[in-house]
């Protein structure tokens, strides 16, 4: 029985890792098949999501980093998470410490790691979010409209998301919405995983 007990253990085990670790490129920064191959204009990459009635999401990774690859293993190994994005965000891959050039907001070409330091970008995974009807895109921070500045476990990614492509940051702090989200969901009886 003890022996039944502990093979059980351990296929739960295997059952719950990620069916493929993400894969690396060339860069060393882990890809995801739905990221957008963009030209780095920034302006253009909102125009082009907006036309397609999404959001523009900008992902800063950096080689090596374990968080990222966090993100990768478990957040975008959800379904859920994974079909938001999709339906919601033109996902854009930015280096900490690249070298490509990118066209800011305001017309500025420089590099990748120019690109984070002036917008602010000190750590990673940082997601950087620009709605498609930003009402003022002549900087970055005037455009944003949410940042998640490190790693989120994926119910408070999932719900940032949320957060921003059904509006609500437009009237509402995040804590507060999450506070909203949660008293919903005890009220419904559920219990948020939110490790």
């Amino acid at each position: 029985m003890r022996y039944l007990s502990l093979c059980l253990g351990i296929l739960a085990f295997i059952i719950a890792l990620p069916a493929t670790a993400a894969e690396l490129g060339d860069d060393g920064l882990h890809k995801q098949p739905w990221f957008t191959d963009s030209f780095l204009e920034m302006a253009d990459d909102l125009t082009e999501a907006g036309d397609e009635g999404k959001d523009l999401l900008i992902l800063f990774e950096q080689q090596g980093c374990p968080y990222c690859r966090e993100l990768h293993e478990v957040n975008f190994a959800r379904e859920q998470i994974v079909d938001h994005l999709k339906k919601n965000f033109m996902v854009v891959q930015l280096n900490l410490f690249g070298a490509r050039e990118v066209v800011d907001f305001d017309g500025e070409a420089l590099e990748e790691r120019d690109l984070a330091v002036k917008w602010g970008v000190n750590f990673t995974p940082t997601v950087v979010i620009f709605p498609a009807d930003a009402p003022d895109t002549s900087s970055a921070r005037n455009g944003e409209a949410f940042r998640m500045p490190g790693y989120f476990k994926p119910f408070h990614f999932l719900k940032s998301l949320e957060y921003v492509s059904t509006d609500v940051y437009q009237d509402q702090v995040f804590q507060r919405y999450l506070q909203d989200v949660f008293q919903t969901m005890e009220k419904n009886g559920e219990t948020p995983d939110v490790w």
